[in-house]
Order: structure tokens, then sequence, then C-alpha cells
């Protein structure tokens, strides 16, 4: 089981040096960064982690693609790929429909999109000359001078999407405030033994329950029902240790908004969870 952090938008983009330093110098395995529209980009933040450390995987959990060309996501994650080889995931979904339609770019049907939109990037990753009419991803023999190898992992919440995510993801991103039952039957959903991130809140120390359960509500959770662990290094591990039996591999731990001690926090994922994993 690899662990990792999430830096979530509800943290100021100023403070992601620090914390990715802070997660590299932890021992942790990865850091997940978050594009909720108007908020932190997913691009802008990647580069600056990947820059500002030398070992840790960064990955992007994920693009909301309606807002972006295809092309354009290609020509952005060839670049972090080819500038750090081997340590850059990128990951695309369909996008929150109600920010998509803010944006004005929702589109009628956002699984068509999804997989229209990974198809290309694919192809276009891979050093393909695509040409393409479909109902939304429309190219006319696009080639990147740049080619790389980047991961492309997808996100969705529900079943057809996360069938999706299984055909066509080289790895699955769970949506935040999961209880273990609804791990489990994500799992089943995507039906791949492909890497699948899942996210944890969590919190250690004076309040931790407490804290976590004000926090779950927040990402769409209900506090109460088992979402998200409180309390000493060992109770982390088992909750993260546990989600490996519905295939789980990868753990990003996810810090309430209320956090004290942000970089004691990692440094304690990183001296008390960790070694126990």
């Amino acid at each position: 089981m690899r662990l990792g952090f999430a830096f979530v938008p509800t943290l100021p983009p100023e403070q992601l040096v620090s914390i990715a330093t802070a997660c590299e110098n932890a021992g942790l395995d990865e850091l997940w960064l978050w594009e909720d529209s108007f908020k932190n980009s997913g691009i802008a933040t990647a580069a600056m982690a990947l820059a500002s450390t030398s070992r840790i995987t960064v990955g992007i959990g994920l693009l909301p693609a309606p807002l972006r060309s295809v092309a354009v996501t290609a020509m952005e994650f060839s670049v972090l790929g080819r500038a750090y080889p081997g340590r850059f995931i990128g990951g695309v979904g369909h996008g929150v429909q109600e920010w998509m339609g803010q944006a004005g770019v929702r589109v009628a049907s956002p699984l068509t999109l999804l997989r229209e939109y990974t198809q290309a990037l694919r192809a276009l990753l891979a050093g393909e000359s695509v040409t393409t009419n479909g109902r939304y991803v429309q190219l006319d023999d696009v080639k990147l001078a740049w080619p790389a190898d980047v991961p492309i992992y997808l996100g969705g919440g529900g079943p057809k999407s996360r069938a999706l995510m299984g055909e066509l993801g080289d790895g699955s991103l769970l949506s935040a405030s999961l209880s273990d039952a609804q791990v489990a039957e994500a799992a089943e959903q995507i039906a791949t033994k492909h890497p699948i991130i899942a996210t944890t809140i969590a919190a250690t120390g004076p309040g931790a329950q407490e804290r976590v359960d004000r926090e779950v509500p927040l990402w769409g959770g209900t506090a109460g029902i088992g979402i998200g662990v409180a309390g000493d290094g060992a109770a982390v591990a088992a909750s993260v240790s546990g989600l490996a039996q519905y295939g789980v591999t990868s753990v990003a731990i996810q810090p309430t908004e209320d956090e004290p001690d942000l970089l004691g926090f990692i440094e304690f994922l990183g001296r008390e969870v960790r070694p126990l994993l």
C-alpha cells in the first residue's frame, strides 16, 4: 500500500511548495492535487510540486475534461511527463456538472465526452497523428512534437463512470468521503485490476474525531457512518491497510480544514503511519 497526501483546493496555492517538500521529507510516496473549478489549477500546482521535489510521485486528481481542449491537455501532460519522467500521473474526469454549467462548457453526455477525450489523449501522448470527428472531440491531423509516457487515471462517481474508468484508465481515482463499503462497491464497478487511489479524511490529536465529523459533510459524506479515521498512527494505518482488501493500491490522506498543524500532521503520517503499512 502506497501512502500519499491530498493537497485539497481549500488550501491556498502559496502553501504548496512547503507542503510538497514536507511530504517528500516525511517519506510519503505520493502527492495528489485537486483541480476543483475556480480554485487551484491542477497543471500549475503539479508543475510547482514536481519542481520543488526530487522523488515523490505527483498526481492530478483530476482535470475536468470539458474545461480544456484535449490537445492542450496532451501538451501539458507531455511536458510534465518528459521533464519529470516516472513521477507524474495525469487524471481526467467529466467534472462536476453544476460547475461545468457555470463555465459554459457543460455537455449533454459527460460519459461520451470522457470516452472520446481519453482515447484521443492516449493516442496523442503515444505520438500518433490523430484525426477524429466525435460528438465532442474533433481533431484534424494533430500530433505532439514531444510525446511522453504519462499514465492516465480516470475518476467519476457513478457506476457507468466507474465502468469506463476500468475500461479506459491506467488507474482509477475514487472520490473523497466514501465508507469502506462504498469503496468496495466502487472497486466492484471498476471491475479491473489496476491501481486504485482512495482518499481518506484523517485527523490525530485532541478533538480528532470531532474534526473528522465536521469535515466529512463538507465533501458530500455523512458523519458517523465510518467515513474517515481519527486516532493515533496505528489507527490511521489500520484504516489505510484495510482498504487493500478492496483492491486499493494507494491512499491519499486528506487533512481536515481546521487542522492546526499541517506540516506536523504530514510528519506524523511519515513517522507513525508509513512504517506500519
